[in-house]
């Protein structure tokens, strides 16, 4: 049950969201917490809902019996993934211009702009930082 739980965990992390400057992928960080807290999260955290939030609630109400390698890794691991979703909102602000003119899309949905602003020629600096940032490049 709770292998299944880990395995739909990583799934959630690694599907796509809306992404962060010098940050690790969403996979790399599932597998990360995985290798460094699988254990932990098995022991302590049977029956919780293994969405981040609840999974990073969990593992912080129990640090006093987490393992040493756990604690060097977790928080660590979900600020990534924090940055990483912020980058991603932060596509549609430094990308208006490109998504609403060049791929005559709409802010309100960027995800569906997002193929068409990775090819888009002349891109303002700022917007193809908030891409690279974002993890779609």
């Amino acid at each position: 049950m709770i292998r299944g739980g880990l395995f739909l965990f990583v799934v959630a992390l690694t599907a796509p969201s809306l992404a962060a400057a010098e940050t690790m992928s969403f996979g790399d960080a599932a597998a990360q917490l995985a290798k460094a807290c699988g254990a932990d999260i098995t022991a302590n955290c049977r029956g919780v809902n293994l969405d981040s939030n609840r999974l990073k609630e969990c593992l912080s109400r129990n640090r006093d019996v987490m393992s040493a390698d756990c604690k060097a890794t977790y928080f660590s691991t979900f600020d990534a993934i924090q940055k990483r979703i912020a980058a991603r909102i932060t596509v549609a602000g430094a990308c208006r211009l490109e998504i609403v003119k060049v791929c005559g899309g709409s802010t309100k949905e960027t995800s569906k702009s997002v193929p068409c602003l990775i090819t888009a020629k002349g891109k303002s600096r700022n917007c193809a930082q908030a891409i690279t940032d974002a993890g779609y490049q």
